[in-house]
């Protein structure tokens, strides 16, 4: 395990390097996708909760390895069929959206989930004081909520960095992909795995004391 880890250390602390960063921007793009349809959930349209919900019960439906094949596969396919394009996703570009796409959905019921937490007399009252639907979310009701999904959101990244292991199955030089390789050269399976257990674990329990600390911290902010 010393020897792998001193000839194929480095290889494996960049791919966890790659691994974060396809976590980061998914949970971004994510969570811009999940503002818009959390919001689209809420608001007094049918036509836009039931897109909402649709999106949701699709993307939630759909395993990530199939979303992976569909983005990476199916997509550019889709398009030079369509469009006699020579079109193509790189393995970031379509681990990205499939990260994003899955997030998104699970982070529209957090938004949806932590508005309807708010007390409704907020609207109300920002309302009478003459503020729109929209300024008096954004400024009143969504603040608020926001401080509540804290603890929630970092519990989606954590999973969002974990499903980054699935995306080995498009090439992504994740720390999976990258596991497979060494073990490939070296054969020793047994070791390999269990360093790259210790590595996300090692991560994982970070964030997981970030997210203590977070939610510490706002209960004490309500007191």
């Amino acid at each position: 395990m010393i020897g792998i880890m001193t000839t194929y250390g480095p290889l494996l602390l960049q791919a966890m390097g790659q691994t974060l960063l396809l976590a980061l921007l998914g949970l971004f793009f994510g969570c811009i996708l999940g503002i818009i349809f959390g919001l689209a959930s809420v608001v007094d349209n049918k036509l836009s909760r039931t897109i909402s919900a649709i999106y949701v019960n699709v993307i939630r439906g759909v395993p990530m390895i199939v979303l992976a094949f569909f983005v990476f596969y199916g997509v550019p396919y889709g398009l030079r069929t369509l469009f006699d394009t020579r079109y193509v996703l790189t393995s970031l570009q379509a681990g990205t959206i499939c990260l994003a796409l899955n997030c998104g959905a699970y982070m529209s019921e957090i938004i949806r989930a932590g508005i309807q937490a708010i007390d409704p007399g907020q609207m109300e009252a920002a309302r009478s004081l003459g503020l729109s639907y929209w300024r008096s979310m954004f400024r009143v009701v969504l603040p608020q909520a926001i401080k509540n999904m804290i603890p929630s959101i970092v519990n989606q990244f954590i999973i969002t960095l974990k499903d980054t292991s699935i995306l080995s199955v498009i090439g992504f030089p994740e720390l999976v992909n990258k596991a497979q390789n060494v073990i490939a050269i070296t054969f020793k399976s047994f070791e390999m795995w269990a360093i790259v257990a210790v590595m996300y674990l090692v991560v994982i329990l970070a964030l997981q004391q970030v997210a203590k600390a977070l939610e510490r911290r706002l209960n004490r902010g309500r007191r």
